[in-house]
């Protein structure tokens, strides 16, 4: 069973979760802190990557006619 879920730092032992976990009382789990920096990088890319798919299928993407297909798929259904 794996989950992400985040927290808020309240002081040096305590952390505060943005969402309840069903788990019981002394049960283990691993904290892994991720630098504000790596999350801002992390999102960067993320954004990047919107934006290349944005860009290949956007308004601007040309229509192609059947009858530029050199290999029509079989299995293809309209």
């Amino acid at each position: 069973m794996e989950h992400s879920i985040e927290a808020k730092v309240i002081d040096s032992r305590h952390l505060k979760l943005t969402q309840p976990i069903q788990i019981p009382p002394g049960s283990k789990v691993m904290i892994t802190i991720e630098p504000t920096e790596a999350v801002a990088e992390e999102q960067a890319w993320y954004t990047l990557s919107a934006q290349g798919l944005q860009a290949a299928y956007g308004e601007n993407e040309l229509d192609y006619s059947l009858d530029r297909i050199k290999t029509p798929n079989p299995e293809y259904q309209s």
